[in-house]
């Protein structure tokens, strides 16, 4: 829902890094801390249409650098201890590849099945003229 975006986005150290190409939005990371020197990458993707241009690497990059010194922007947040993410099977078909280059491996492996949930939006303010 859009209360619970924003409950994330507005966490201390929470942070969205987006890629452009030619000033149009290309991808985005999303950075979670926990209280505990956790960083979870919250959400890393591209737009399809942008999709094997090498930006999904550099983005992946970035936004684990910014996982890591993250504590320097947001002073009393603890030092990062660790970085993580989750992918599922409607990851790219490179996700996975990609995380092993950016030097994350494998933890665990789930089986789960997901009720389709619905495409949030339009938020308050959207058709605002």
């Amino acid at each position: 829902t859009y209360a619970q975006w924003q409950e994330v986005l507005e966490r201390p150290g929470a942070e969205t890094w987006v890629a452009y190409e030619n000033g149009t939005p290309a991808g985005y990371v999303e950075l979670d801390p926990q209280d505990d020197g956790v960083v979870e990458i919250m959400y890393f993707g591209l737009i399809p249409a942008f999709r094997g241009r090498r930006i999904g690497g550099h983005l992946l990059s970035h936004g684990v650098a910014r996982a890591w010194d993250l504590a320097e922007r947001w002073p009393g947040r603890p030092q990062t201890k660790r970085v993580w993410l989750h992918t599922c099977s409607k990851d790219g078909p490179h996700a996975m590849d990609n995380y092993l280059r950016r030097g994350f491996r494998l933890f665990d492996t789930k089986t789960e099945v997901e009720p389709e949930v619905a495409t949030p939006g339009p938020w308050p303010g959207a058709y605002a003229s």
